[in-house]
């Protein structure tokens, strides 16, 4: 495509050939005109003829015989409205002139109809585009004087289907075309009149409405079309022209009489493209990319282009009801929005937008990553995507909105982005601009934004994970709300409120995971932490824990589990004291000798026995390094693997209190009921595993508690 584009640009007008000359050759029989064009000679050649019988002048409007009847008369007022009437003649004034498009245009064009585009029905888009141009080029060339402003102007697109001739009309009544805007705009590939006539006027920020950049949009009519009329009249030419092409290799420019001011595009459409000659596909064309043309849109004389471009407007314009409407719109549903952000800014990248947060929770299809953006992306009120995915990263999916933008960087189809700094910087801006939003919906109104949260936090989350830059990162970071230990049941608190009840010396963030509040006060764990007096997040969703390893840190507090706290502090050798007098615990030579005699039956589980003073009403706990990235490995690595596989990759200890029932009763069986004491300390052991969530399936152990269970009622 890039050689494509190279070729393009170097294009030049195509050179004609005047009338005269191919006259001469034909009379020589060195040229033949293509039969179409003999036949129609033939036709006005007879036309002609019969007029001048009759007294009638030999000419004829190429829009409608009213003009013709108003030149007889002398009648030099232009009736500015567009006929729908299908007898529509042309009357060419005189021969036309052929031109021939150069060997590399030819190519081009065959390259522009046929392959340029990835659907054929852009072409609607296209040609609408193109006359919307029009009106808006006459509209302002009106405002400035450079053209009489006519009270009874309306400004229209019109489109006519015709399932018995098989083609398709689009008529505007905008500035129409001179016989040299014809050949430089149609006849040289990738010359655009819009984009000239913005460039004329300068950097004065006028000019924003006018859609064409590239000037190949045209020729997508050949993807559908056997052959292309167009008949076009300035507003102060009292004379029009037509111009005919097959798209093969040249096209005739000839001079007609009257008609009404504007452009109209005839697309003879192939056999295998009849269905652009039905109203329900053209109507279906229009509303999905050209809804938002600023000028009325009708088909066969029904207007379709009713729904407001509300991004566009100024927010306090808009009310409730018309942000309802526009939000069915868009998203094909009846609900409403939950919240509503219109965003607009000029710099550092133009951006005119609107975006919807449902009120319905997601479903699970909406859940999967594979589901679509919803935010469609516009470049002035003209759809370029329905699904954008590179304007918003994959984590706002959410969103159902519009995004327009002129800056940004289309493909010569106009149906693609191009990938460059420009979007990027357009896709951060968006980011953070819908993430500040968010943080303000939360300190406004904190209990609307805690149902948003449960409905839609996975996304929150999914974005932390996904975002790959530590500042992005912390900023969606903040939208994360957990419960804590510090703060009643129910209530939720922020990363960057915890940071801001910190101790000046701290600089951990500790977090628990478990599935309720209730296991995280109950938690070993939990325990195990209280006495240092720290404030502890509970994170209750499977996922939590993974976004928070992903994170590592927040504004420079490095967020740490209390599983993996505990065990630094045993590498680090940290001294607690017991919460039972020594009386009441196993001496340190017991615990020493039933340490040993652990570590021995125990030998494929774990890989170390200590004894903890951290612990009270729980006889052992488990601990290992990075707990939180040991339970994701387990869970998405290591399933299946036995148990001694497991504790040789997770190298687990198991911390003991030598105060408990359990402990002390265990050093006395070890001796006494040896296979009763191998029974009591496995079970121990994998309690505490599954107090860690290092557990795969708890399963295997009913037999375990089933047969303890017969030992001890075994004598009662």
């Amino acid at each position: 495509m890039a050689s494509v584009l190279r070729v393009v640009r170097s294009l030049v007008v195509a050179s004609p050939l005047p009338t005269r000359t191919f006259l001469r050759g034909a009379a020589s029989g060195s040229w033949q005109p293509p039969p179409r064009q003999t036949r129609q000679r033939k036709k006005y050649s007879a036309m002609r003829k019969t007029q001048q019988q009759n007294g009638i002048c030999p000419v004829a409007s190429f829009f409608s015989t009213e003009s013709v009847a108003s030149e007889a008369t002398g009648n030099q007022s232009e009736d500015l409205s567009i006929s729908q009437d299908k007898e529509q003649l042309s009357e060419l004034t005189g021969e036309g002139s052929t031109y021939e498009f150069q060997a590399e245009t030819r190519r081009l064009l065959d390259i522009v109809a046929k392959s340029l585009y990835s659907d054929r029905e852009v072409f609607v888009r296209e040609l609408v585009s193109n006359a919307s141009d029009a009106l808006e080029r006459r509209r302002r060339s009106e405002l400035t004087g450079q053209l009489d402003q006519a009270e009874t102007t309306s400004l229209e697109v019109h489109l006519t289907t015709d399932r018995h001739d098989n083609t398709l009309t689009i008529q505007d009544n905008g500035v129409g075309m001179t016989k040299e805007e014809l050949v430089k705009n149609l006849g040289t590939i990738a010359h655009s009149g819009s984009k000239a006539f913005v460039d004329k006027l300068g950097t004065s920020g006028e000019g924003q409405e006018v859609i064409g950049q590239f000037g190949v949009g045209f020729y997508s009519a050949f993807m559908v079309s056997n052959q292309v009329d167009v008949f076009t009249r300035p507003p102060d030419a009292a004379l029009g022209h037509k111009w005919t092409s097959d798209g093969l290799g040249s096209y005739q420019v000839a001079e007609v009489a009257g008609g009404e001011v504007g452009t109209k595009v005839v697309l003879h459409l192939k056999p295998e493209s009849r269905e652009f000659s039905s109203e329900d596909v053209i109507k279906g064309i229009v509303m999905k990319y050209s809804n938002f043309i600023g000028f009325p849109i009708f088909l066969n004389g029904t207007r379709h282009n009713t729904v407001q471009a509300l991004w566009m407007e100024d927010a306090k314009s808009i009310g409730e009801q018309q942000h309802e409407d526009f939000y069915r719109f868009l998203s094909r549903a009846q609900g409403r929005p939950r919240y509503t952000l219109l965003y607009r800014a000029d710099a550092p990248v133009n951006i005119r937008s609107i975006f919807y947060v449902p009120e319905e929770k997601p479903t699970v299809f909406d859940l999967s990553r594979e589901a679509g953006s919803s935010v469609s992306l516009y470049s002035r009120k003209v759809l370029v995507q329905s699904k954008a995915t590179d304007i918003l990263p994959h984590w706002l999916r959410f969103l159902h909105g519009v995004v327009d933008s002129e800056d940004i960087p289309l493909n010569l189809s106009r149906e693609l982005l191009q990938q460059n700094t420009l979007i990027r910087k357009l896709r951060d801006v968006l980011e953070r601009r819908l993430v500040k939003f968010l943080l303000e919906q939360m300190r406004k109104d904190p209990e609307k934004f805690d149902t948003f949260y449960d409905d839609y936090g996975v996304y929150i989350r999914e974005g932390v994970v996904t975002t790959a830059e530590q500042e992005v990162k912390e900023d969606v970071a903040r939208l994360l709300r957990f419960e804590s230990s510090a703060l009643e049941p129910g209530q939720r608190t922020t990363l960057m409120e915890y940071v801001g009840r910190m101790q000046s010396s701290a600089r951990h963030i500790h977090y628990l995971c478990a599935p309720s509040r209730v296991l995280a006060q109950t938690s070993p764990y939990f325990e195990a932490v209280r006495r240092k007096d720290i404030e502890v997040l509970f994170c209750y969703d499977q996922f939590d824990e993974l976004v928070l390893l992903r994170l590592d840190q927040f504004l420079r507090n490095k967020l740490v589990s209390v599983e993996t706290d505990i065990a630094v502090d045993h590498f680090k050798e940290e001294k607690f004291e017991h919460l039972m007098p020594e009386s009441e615990r196993l001496a340190e030579k017991d615990a020493e000798e039933l340490m040993s005699w652990i570590k021995t039956v125990l030998a494929d589980k774990i890989t170390n026995v200590k004894v903890t003073a951290r612990l009270d009403r729980h006889p052992a706990m488990v601990t290992v390094l990075e707990m939180g990235a040991a339970r994701h490995f387990l869970r998405t690595q290591a399933l299946g693997r036995t148990a001694g596989e497991r504790a040789q990759m997770l190298q687990p200890t198991l911390e003991i209190n030598p105060g408990h029932t359990l402990i002390k009763k265990l050093n006395e069986l070890k001796t006494r009921d040896p296979e009763l004491a191998r029974l009591l300390v496995e079970q121990i052991c994998d309690n505490a595993m599954m107090a860690a969530g290092l557990t795969e399936d708890p399963r295997p152990m009913v037999s375990r508690l089933n047969e303890l269970l017969t030992q001890a009622f075994k004598d009662r």
